[in-house]
């Protein structure tokens, strides 16, 4: 789960991290409000709050120097899509703007925690080269990017930081101030169950201060079931509709660009669906894995979720019983078709756990429904239907 960049900053804040003071603007009217909560002597920063990045390319920030300047951003933005390149060609609605107040940068640094899966633990990445796109710096300097792991979600210690420090060319007092960030960030990643903080970019002002000019926060969805005061904060806007209604029934979805539904329970057998549809030259439409629990409930439910994308032409539900019952499988399917207007073909392939009883249901149903016992003919047979 995503969180907004203000979000992120008044976490920030409860850790003890320099962040700017803010005002937010949901209405044109709030504007007297956001500025009279920030030092605007000199001007701010407007900012588009929305769940992406590259906002600035497209004009989702701007430096802005007087009242007029932020009403006309704010009018220009608010109710309205940004679209960059890390969102679809539909964008994301902007429903908030946060004003800043300025900040006097002498350089500009990265910083980020992040899984490490390979090591088992929490990395830090640090570069001097902040403000830029990471994966870029990577690839052309990638003797600019610095490390430090906190193995067993302890501390690194004092050494490494000072010698990390003298890499990013810190003075003394900004080597006290790197430790306290380091610290107070690993806290903060742990005890909020995060998957990734990044700080891009991380600067020193021209006081010599270290300041976390930008905050962005991802929380890893399986630990939501703690953190309910940062789960009061998602916005159901910034995300895929479709995925998250899923997330609401306990289903995994997401959808892709084509144009045959799938419906699967596990992980495997999901990804092994969509890539013998792409044999037969086919396109998914999502990935959607029903679990190996599955009730009738949720099946239904799956089934209205995949036609609600109105670029489904076809269906392929591919169940393999191990857990989940085939017969509560078609029962699901029946009565979610017998509740939706469904006018595209439908071919469903049972086997395992009570799959005979559940074939005998959906032949038995009456409904415009094709069984097939092989993976390989059913993904043929959609296809083929699509087309």
């Amino acid at each position: 789960m995503n969180l907004h960049e203000f979000q992120a900053k008044e976490l920030f804040e409860s850790y003890d991290l320099p962040v700017s003071k803010r005002g937010l603007i949901r209405k044109l009217s709030d504007v007297d409000n956001a500025i009279a909560s920030i030092d605007f002597s000199n001007g701010c920063v407007a900012k588009v709050q929305a769940h992406t990045g590259g906002r600035g390319k497209v004009g989702g920030v701007k430096l802005c120097k007087n009242k007029e300047e932020i009403e006309n951003f704010v009018s220009s933005w608010l109710g309205k899509n940004i679209i960059t390149n890390q969102t679809d060609e539909v964008g994301l609605p902007v429903n908030i703007v946060s004003i800043d107040e300025l900040t006097d940068i002498d350089s500009e640094l990265y910083m980020s925690l992040i899984v490490d899966r390979a090591d088992k633990c929490v990395s830090m990445i640090v570069s001097k080269a902040g403000g830029m796109n990471i994966e870029e710096v990577a690839e052309t300097n990638p003797e600019k990017i610095l490390k430090l792991k906190f193995k067993h979600n302890v501390q690194v210690s004092e050494q490494d930081i000072n010698e990390l420090s003298s890499k990013l060319d810190f003075n003394s007092n900004q080597t006290e101030q790197f430790k306290k960030i380091v610290k107070n960030t690993h806290k903060l990643f742990v005890e909020k169950d995060l998957s990734l903080l990044e700080i891009n970019p991380l600067v020193i002002t021209s006081s010599g201060e270290l300041h976390c000019l930008d905050a962005k926060i991802n929380v890893d969805e399986n630990a939501l079931y703690r953190q309910e005061e940062i789960l009061g904060q998602r916005d159901p806007s910034q995300e895929d509709q479709r995925e998250y209604e899923a997330k609401q029934h306990d289903l995994s979805y997401v959808s892709l660009d084509g144009n045959i539904g799938c419906m699967v329970n596990g992980a495997g057998l999901a990804m092994g669906t969509m890539d013998t549809i792409k044999l037969y030259d086919g396109e998914p439409a999502n990935f959607l894995d029903v679990g190996g629990t599955a009730t009738k409930e949720r099946v239904g439910e799956a089934f209205k979720l995949i036609l609600s994308d109105k670029n489904v032409k076809g269906i392929l539900v591919n169940i393999f019983g191990g857990i989940v019952r085939c017969d509560l499988i078609a029962e699901g399917i029946i009565g979610a078709i017998n509740e939706i207007d469904v006018n595209v073909p439908i071919v469903v392939r049972l086997q395992g756990n009570m799959s005979d009883e559940g074939k005998i249901l959906l032949n038995n149903s009456g409904l415009n429904v094709i069984g097939e016992d092989s993976l390989m003919k059913a993904s043929q047979k959609i296809v083929e239907l699509v087309k």
